[in-house]
């Protein structure tokens, strides 16, 4: 199946947000057909904060490194760093030439939200570069509680999808009322990040077609190696891990392809 194919299953895609090769191939054995990144984890690699235009580079070195893997790939481009709709294209016009099959794109900057054609612009700017590539806008509203109410939501949506968006990225919004009307109104397939409380059937009854676990992954895994160092120090029984050898397999398998 096709990256596009994967939102328009018999339940929502849940996509597993990866910040390196070892993740990555982590999520790949688990099962996943399609691996995205997390701009927060890829900036918080490099000792930086997210959100701040410096996973630019990071990403192109991750995008080629997972173009070896058998599953598609999505990256998280945060604003698309730059405020120019031809920079973001060529940007992403470099993520496709390693098979990069789509990426995600925030209608915000600095923790603003910009205006709706500015981000419409670059939307259609990477589709006139990159049509092969399935653009996930983002509609920061919710996330930054700025003017978060469905309607202001849904007419960023909808300015997007007419300027060729694939998808579109509401985080933040969590309330089954709010998901429902959005889900309802908006015209191509509703992403939202992992929900306590309403699993991922629920979210697809709601009309929820893509499911991102965003840096839940990688803060996890951050607060499982202090755990298991603090347990090392206090004397406790440490938690369990993957083994050595496991993981060890796993990246000895990807050098070989």
């Amino acid at each position: 199946m096709t990256f596009r194919d994967l939102h328009h299953g018999d339940r929502p895609l849940v996509l597993p947000n990866a910040w390196d090769v070892p993740s990555a191939l982590a999520f790949l054995d688990a099962g996943f057909e399609a691996i995205g990144t997390t701009s927060f984890g890829v900036a918080s690699g490099l000792g930086r904060a997210d959100g701040g235009r410096s996973t630019g580079d990071a990403n192109l070195f991750l995008a080629r490194s997972l173009s070896r893997l058998p599953c598609h790939v999505s990256v998280d481009i945060e604003d698309g760093y730059a405020d120019e709709p031809d920079r973001v294209a060529g940007y992403v016009a470099a993520l496709a030439a390693f098979d990069v099959a789509g990426i995600n794109i925030e209608d915000s900057t600095g923790g603003r939200l910009v205006p709706p054609r500015a981000h419409a612009a670059k939307v259609a700017a990477i589709k006139e570069r990159c049509p092969g590539v399935f653009v996930n806008a983002r509609v920061d509203t919710y996330w930054l509680g700025q003017e978060a109410t469905v309607a202001e939501t849904l007419a960023r949506a909808a300015r997007y999808a007419e300027a060729g968006a694939d998808g579109v990225f509401v985080p933040g919004a969590a309330e089954p009322d709010v998901l429902r009307e959005l889900a309802g109104s908006i015209p191509v397939p509703l992403n939202v990040l992992v929900i306590p409380g309403l699993p991922v059937a629920e979210l697809g009854r709601l009309g929820v077609r893509r499911v991102s676990t965003g840096s839940l992954p990688y803060r996890a895994a951050i607060g499982a190696a202090v755990e298991a160092a603090d347990a090392a120090r206090a004397g406790r029984a440490v938690p369990a891990a993957p083994p050595y050898a496991e993981m060890q397999a796993r990246l000895l398998r990807y050098e070989k392809n």
